[in-house]
């Protein structure tokens, strides 16, 4: 095993055995999975080969994918800047440059000096430059035209964004790969 047993995590399905969230990735510390199946309240579905915890008598497969036993249906998209910037697809809504989360901003569309909200219709994600050239005012008195018009994406959206954007592959357990389809190869 490369990873100490402390930075393990394993990946939760829904009881359909589909992550239960993809943005971000739904995954629990190790330890919390193993209460989860000691408690009866996920189906263990795979462990990790050869990494065993122990109690004093008793030995323990560590958990690397869980499914729920009931069907969690997700409602709504919490309002978070990673949530908006993935819904931008990390993407300023301005020049359409592509940046890191840490080097993006987010911009109000009708600034709130104006009476804009903050909310989904009213927020986009900006890189730092645009926001200050368009500053306090709207992007047409800025002279700036926005990429797309800002949305209340749902959780199936934010799925499909999340699949598509490049994934850090050192990131994903080998074992979680059956279970996310990034790598799988169809059959002919």
């Amino acid at each position: 095993m490369n990873v100490p047993i402390s930075n393990l995590r394993t990946l939760v399905l829904n009881a359909d055995l589909q992550p239960l969230s993809w943005a971000p990735l739904s995954i629990w510390h190790w330890q919390d999975a193993f209460v989860a199946v000691i408690q009866d309240r996920v189906v263990q579905i795979k462990t990790y080969d050869d990494v065993l915890v122990h109690s004093a008598n008793q030995s323990f497969e560590v958990p690397a994918v869980v499914a729920l036993k009931r069907y969690r249906k997700r409602k709504k998209v919490a309002f978070t800047r990673y949530h908006l910037f993935l819904r931008d697809e990390f993407t300023c809504q301005y020049c359409g440059q592509r940046y890191d989360a840490k080097d993006l901003t987010f911009d109000h569309v009708i600034p709130k000096s104006r009476g804009g909200m903050s909310a989904w219709s009213n927020i986009v994600a900006s890189c730092s430059a645009d926001n200050l050239r368009k500053g306090s005012k709207t992007p047409q008195q800025a002279g700036m035209t926005l990429r797309r018009k800002p949305f209340e994406p749902t959780p199936h959206e934010l799925d499909a964004i999340a699949r598509r954007l490049p994934q850090a592959r050192d990131d994903l357990h080998q074992t979680w790969m059956d279970f996310l389809y990034w790598d799988a190869e169809l059959e002919s």
